[in-house]
């Protein structure tokens, strides 16, 4: 049974910062690409972040880019989001996905990975407020 849980959110200031962490377990953690999504009230539910199966390609929402840091090591089957200088427009339920499209666009450059498998986590909460 393939199960993602997400850990790290909470109440954090505007300027801040929080690690989430996503825990995989119950498939091969290795062969599926990650990425983060999230969703807050009244607005569809958005990529935040992907990373490849390796690691070694990561794409970003502009929104969060040059603030968020997408991570994972498929030793321990985890992946990780740090965001930084936290705003009230990332308040939101971020949830852990694996196996959903990434695409990589670097110039004229388009990489793209998924699996036939898609899975989620039950999502964690963060609010940025004063």
């Amino acid at each position: 049974q393939a199960q993602l849980v997400e850990s790290g959110g909470g109440l954090v200031q505007p300027g801040g910062s929080l690690r989430l962490s996503c825990a995989a377990s119950g498939f091969d953690f290795e062969n599926y690409p990650m990425s983060w999504y999230r969703q807050s009230p009244g607005k569809e539910r958005e990529l935040v972040a992907g990373i490849s199966k390796g690691g070694g390609w990561t794409t970003y929402n502009d929104a969060v880019k040059g603030r968020f840091t997408i991570s994972r090591e498929n030793d321990k089957n985890s992946m990780y989001l740090e965001m930084t200088n936290l705003n009230g427009d990332d308040t939101a339920v971020y949830y852990c996905n694996a196996g959903s499209k990434i695409t990589v666009l670097s110039g004229g450059f388009k990489f793209t990975e998924r699996h036939e498998s898609e899975y989620w986590g039950q999502g964690t909460q963060v609010t940025v407020s004063s």
